[in-house]
């Protein structure tokens, strides 16, 4: 049966009467507390486990509850012994980590341990972009964040041609019950700071792999499609070619992530728009580009966008 993760009463009650603190739904119960817990509950969990810092998925409670942004939990495990210091993916300690969040104040810090200026100029500029883009639905949304180039330079890449207003009057109306062979040649393209974004509020059109790949020439892009069915789903384009697919922007680090990717996580986590905006370098002042009114409307040419495969060059 599911546990209240919050209670900490019911929980005391479970592993007063056998509960193993040790395993639940093939987890640790201390890692599960950690993130959806009260402090009361994680302190509990904590005093009762043989090692308040063993591992899941190669992290530690403690890293769980910085990574959610869970600081009273974070600092009821570190009550209870937990290293706030200890490496773990991309040679992150959670303590370190935290310095680049909300709250930098969240441990003790020993002499020497600090951001680099590079690290915190990404903390900066992530806060920075949060806030610009602010909360807004973006399910059913496709993006892709170019790098370096307009959107007088995408339209020419992609070989669109400019749409009728009153076309896109209709289609924004109710673009789900406009035909989706003609609404998904649709896109938005609006230049910001850094380069320019590729908008479709309705569907995948610019993460296709021949949309990225095209406009990826000479830099790099990153595409986001918005499913409503299956969540966020990330990709990366270079030079012409599909590097990475089916990523999740927005989502928790892989233990094999590097340090610059892990950092990407945190400071974006639950918020794959923003995620997509800073892998390419843009610096939007606000979300009209995203979710507003682009500077153009334009109809992508009929052709085939999906055969360009991951690591294959654009011919």
């Amino acid at each position: 049966m599911s546990w209240d993760w919050t209670d900490a009463d019911d929980i005391r009650r479970r592993l007063d009467e056998g509960a193993d603190p040790e395993k639940w739904s093939g987890g640790r119960p201390l890692h599960r507390a950690a993130v959806f817990g009260s402090p009361e509950a994680v302190a509990e969990l904590a005093r009762r486990v043989a090692d308040v810092d063993a591992l899941e998925h190669g992290v530690t409670a403690l890293w769980k509850a910085v990574m959610s942004r869970n600081p009273e939990n974070a600092r009821a495990l570190a009550a209870a012994g937990a290293d706030p210091w200890r490496l773990s993916l991309g040679g992150w300690s959670p303590g370190r980590l935290s310095l680049a969040g909300p709250t930098p104040e969240l441990f003790p810090v020993p002499e020497g341990v600090s951001l680099s200026d590079t690290e915190r100029a990404a903390a900066q500029e992530a806060h920075r972009l949060t806030t610009a883009l602010g909360e807004f639905y973006y399910d059913g949304t496709g993006l892709a964040c170019v790098a370096d180039i307009d959107a007088a330079e995408a339209v020419r890449r992609l070989h669109a041609t400019p749409v009728d207003g009153e076309l896109i009057d209709e289609l924004l109306e109710d673009p789900y019950a406009y035909d989706m062979d003609e609404s998904l040649q649709i896109i938005g393209v609006t230049s910001v700071p850094g380069g320019c974004v590729v908008t479709q509020p309705w569907g995948y059109a610019p993460s296709m792999p021949g949309v990225l790949a095209r406009l990826s020439a000479g830099t790099l892009c990153y595409g986001l499609y918005a499913n409503p069915k299956s969540g966020n789903q990330g990709s990366i384009a270079r030079h012409g070619i599909i590097e990475g697919s089916d990523l999740h922007p927005g989502g928790g680090p892989d233990e094999s992530d590097t340090s610059a990717e892990v950092l990407a996580s945190y400071l974006y986590q639950h918020n794959a728009v923003a995620y997509a905006c800073a892998f390419a370098d843009l610096r939007l002042a606000d979300r009209r580009a995203v979710a507003g009114s682009p500077d153009a409307w334009v109809e992508l040419p009929r052709r085939d966008y999906w055969s360009h495969g991951l690591g294959e060059e654009l011919s």
